[in-house]
């Protein structure tokens, strides 16, 4: 995995996987939760889209996933971030590469 951040979109957005399916999504998920002790506060299922916001570091963002575009972390407010939101993207986004280049190197291990 490799981190991606793009600001096409007005705002800072973390691509964690672009290549992936739902059981990466919740392999994240659980990271946050378990690691970060992040509660999501909104969830939104669709059929190809699931949209979770939660607040980390007193930011509000979204994990995003897309069976098109893979797993990002943007900012909530999205255009109207603040330079804080997005530098939370980034750490944020930055700690699960760590994370999930660490449960890699332990699946091939066992």
């Amino acid at each position: 995995m490799s981190l991606i951040l793009r600001t096409d979109f007005g705002c800072t957005e973390a691509i964690i996987d672009d290549d992936c399916g739902l059981k990466r999504f919740y392999e994240v998920a659980n990271i946050l939760t378990e690691d970060l002790e992040i509660r999501f506060t909104r969830k939104e299922d669709d059929f190809d889209t699931l949209t979770w916001s939660f607040l980390y570091k007193g930011h509000v963002l979204t994990l995003y996933y897309n069976i098109y575009t893979g797993i990002s972390i943007y900012p909530y407010k999205f255009r109207d971030a603040l330079r804080k939101d997005n530098d939370a993207v980034i750490e944020i986004a930055s700690y699960l590469e760590r994370q999930l280049l660490t449960h890699k190197i332990k699946r091939f291990a066992s």
